[in-house]
Parts: C-alpha cells; structure tokens; sequence
C-alpha cells in the first residue's frame, strides 16, 4: 500500500494502472508515428502528448471504478456493469481527447479508431483480470500476530474475495493464547524468537491481530527488534484502516485517536474545503438546474403535494440545521410522528421517488445547504437528533463525526450499500471516521468521482 495526500492506494492496482498507460502510450505513438501517411513528425511534441492521453485515459478509468476490486457481495453483474460503464464512457472521451491533441491533425481515421479498439480491448481485459485475481510484482509476504477471530478477519479481508496482492506465509501465537480460529496447519511454532520467524520467512509486514496488548501476552521487545530490522509492524486499527479504507470501531481506543496522525481541523484546510464547496456547488447548482426543475414537475403532477422536503438534522458541532431535499416518499411517511429510518425498497416512497432516489436526484437541492455553509459537498451524511442520540448511546466514538460538516455525500457512501439499522450504522460509522481522520482535497475530489461511478452503475441504489 502507498500513502498519497493521507489516503492509501494498493500497490498492485497501481502497478496494474502503470502498465496500462504504457500500453495506451505506445498503441498512440505507434498509431501516429507510422500511420501519418509520410508526414514529418516532431517526437518532442508527439511523446508528452502521446503520454498525456495516456494518463487521462487510465485517470478516467481509475474514477470511473475500472480498479477498484469487487467487495464483499458483488456478483460477475457488477463486474460486468462496471466495465461497461467504463467503455461506454471512455472511448467517446479518447475520441475528443485525440481531437483537441496538437498532433490530430497528422492523424489517419485508421489510426484514431485503431488506438480507440485498444483502449475498448485494455479496457474488456482489465475488468476481466481485476475480477479474477489481483497481483503484485513485488508481492509482500505478511505474518499475523494472533490465532483468534482478529487473526481469522484480518486474513479474511487480505484474500477474500480475491488475492489483494500479498501473501499470507502463516499465524505467530501468542504466548497465552488459546483460541484457534485460523487454519491449525497454518500455525507457526511461537518457540522461536519472533525475529528469527520473520527472517526465515522473509516476512515484510508483521499485522498484530490481537485486542489484548497487556499481561506480557504479546512479544513487544521482539516485535520492536522486528521494525528495527525494516520490517513494518501494524496494529489492528492501522491494518484495516490502510486496506480498508474504514477505522474499526472494535479495535479502536481512545489514545489511537489522541495519539495517532490525522484528524486535523485547521483553519488552512477548513477555507480550502470552504471555498472548494462554494465553486463546486455553484457549478453544479447551474448543471442540475434542468434536471431539478423537472424532477419540481413530476412531483406536482404525481400527487399535488409539496416538492421539497425538510428535516431537521446534527450538523458541525452537533448543532442542527435544516436540510432540504426532493420529496420522495408520501406525505404520511410518519403520520403517527414517530422518526423511522428509511430502508432499502421502502414503500413509503412514490413512484417519481423510487426514480430519483435510485439515481440520487434526490439529494440535488442539498447543494443549496452547501451553499448556505450548512454542509459540504463530502463528508458524513447528517442524521436526525432522534438517531443521533440513540446511535450516540449504543456506539462508541459516533459523535466524532459531526467534528466536520455533513455532506451531500460521503466516503461511507460509495463504500457501503444502503442502510437501515444499528448494525449499519456502525459500519458506515467506520468508514466515516477513516474519512474524519484523513480527509483532504484529494480524497473529496476521488469521492466526487466515485459517487458518479455508483450513480451510473446502480450500486448501492435504494
């Protein structure tokens, strides 16, 4: 994994990117250089041209979701969705990328549509192979710390489901450990010093999977001989943090969050993201207006009721504000006044409503909170104070994430599917904090792009 601007990328998928845009950069100075029909041809303009359609191509697709691998609970439809969508979006946008370049006009139709059918064909066998199975040039060979049920999800989310580009060489118990949730025959004999295991292994990564770090249980001098030695040592919090983008409420303390790097709120980052949200807003405001007024006419049309919606919800500090939204459900939804938690297919909702929810029409009049400085385009999505005061009371550290403003989306978003209980709002709650700790302008703007991805391939749609 690689730390870019406090957000981690796997190493394998950017390896996978890298080759690709050579690819692509070669199909294109190929297709120029030899196909112009005898014309002369400055190289020095051509190749940071051929390299910059390159990178915008792989750029595009890397939005779009072409690398990121399936979760949990996707099926070959979603893989198949996605690649889809990646086609369907790319070639039109190499086309006019090859036409604004300062050498199309030395190039044949042969030549544009040959370099065309290469990136469809990269881009047919990249979701071929990302579906299949990831690897690494430089796999990492990694040691867990750790035989119980934290071993077993820590080896759980490196190889299911499929190979995240590293290689699991076994299991260290710990002294006193007495649960086996792992495979036994995996189980490394701890009579060894842990260093020694980690250099006849060649382990690069050792992963403490373990919540009990007192009573001399786990091996603290060796492991700290270990990453004296260059080896990186993780906790559980660290782990699943870097590999899956979400801070585990299970194995997170208190002194990580004070101790530990991000979670800064300094007035440089809070004007950047101020001024970036006014901009983006306003621009969006202005692109979505035809599609808001619309969405304004078929909610009159459909039951004469009113268009908007509005809701009190916690906000930055956990002082509430109103948001507004499209109305999606009828106007008895809680006729007996008691909140109740949207869900998935719920049949409160209208016909019109089911629509725009799906394709998150819904949410465009929230720009307007962006706007006002309510919200921000990205962050924590704002729930009502009945929620947030039950969610405050059953899970520990939910009221970090009102340290920021809410958003019109967020990483818990395009991360998680839609959900309606205790026990989701618990794991959007994990990816939420990772979003509170780490957030910059970079992960906004790969969040922007990402909730596009799940706009145009229906993920997570309720």
């Amino acid at each position: 994994m690689l730390k870019v601007f406090s957000h981690y990328f796997p190493s394998h998928i950017l390896q996978q990117a890298v080759f690709d845009a050579m690819l692509l950069f070669v199909a294109a100075l190929f297709a120029v250089g030899f196909q112009v029909h005898g014309a002369d041809i400055s190289w020095r303009l051509m190749v940071p041209s051929a390299l910059l359609f390159a990178i915008v191509m792989v750029l595009l697709n890397s939005v779009i979701g072409l690398y990121r691998h399936s979760g949990r609970g996707s099926t070959a439809k979603d893989a198949v969705v996605r690649t889809l969508v990646s086609v369907l979006v790319s070639l039109p946008v190499a086309y006019g990328v090859f036409k604004v370049l300062p050498w199309a006009h030395l190039t044949s139709d042969a030549a544009e549509l040959s370099v065309i059918l290469l990136l469809g064909l990269i881009l047919v066998m990249r979701g071929v192979v990302n579906r299949r199975a990831a690897s690494s040039m430089f796999m990492p060979r990694v040691l867990i710390i750790g035989t119980g049920d934290e071993a077993a999800a820590v080896e759980y989310s490196l190889t299911h489901p499929v190979r995240r580009g590293v290689e699991v060489v076994g299991f260290y118990g710990a002294v006193g450990e007495d649960a086996v949730e792992v495979d036994q025959r995996r189980v490394l004999c701890n009579t060894r010093s842990l260093l020694d295991t980690v250099r006849d292994l060649k382990v690069n990564e050792v992963i403490v999977a373990m919540k009990e770090r007192r009573g001399g249980v786990l091996p603290i001098r060796e492991m700290l001989d270990c990453k004296l030695s260059g080896v990186r040592v993780l906790d559980l919090s660290s782990f699943f943090e870097r590999t899956q983008g979400q801070i585990r409420i299970d194995s997170l303390r208190a002194s990580w969050l004070i101790y530990g790097d991000g979670f800064r709120q300094g007035w440089a980052r809070t004007f950047v993201k101020r001024c970036f949200d006014l901009v983006a807003s306003g621009a969006l405001l202005l692109l979505a207006l035809p599609v808001m007024l619309v969405t304004a006419l078929l909610i009159l049309l459909e039951d004469r009721g009113p268009v908007f919606y509005r809701q009190e919800r916690v906000g930055l500090g956990g002082r509430t504000f109103r948001v507004i939204k499209f109305r999606s459900m009828r106007q008895d939804a809680e006729k007996d006044g008691t909140p109740v938690w949207a869900k998935s297919n719920d049949d409160r909702t209208t016909r019109v409503g089911k629509v725009i929810r799906k394709l998150r029409i819904d949410e465009l009049p929230q720009l307007f909170n962006v706007f006002a400085g309510d919200m921000s385009l990205v962050g924590p999505r704002p729930e009502r104070p009945y929620f947030v005061d039950k969610l405050c009371q059953e899970i520990p550290f939910y009221a970090v994430r009102h340290c920021v403003k809410p958003g019109v989306t967020g990483w818990a978003q395009v991360r998680y599917q839609y959900g309606s209980s205790v026990d989701d709002a618990i794991q959007k709650l994990q990816y939420d904090l990772y979003y509170v700790k780490n957030h910059t302008l970079i992960l906004d703007t790969l969040v922007l792009f990402e909730t596009v991805r799940v706009v145009l391939t229906g993920e997570g749609a309720n």
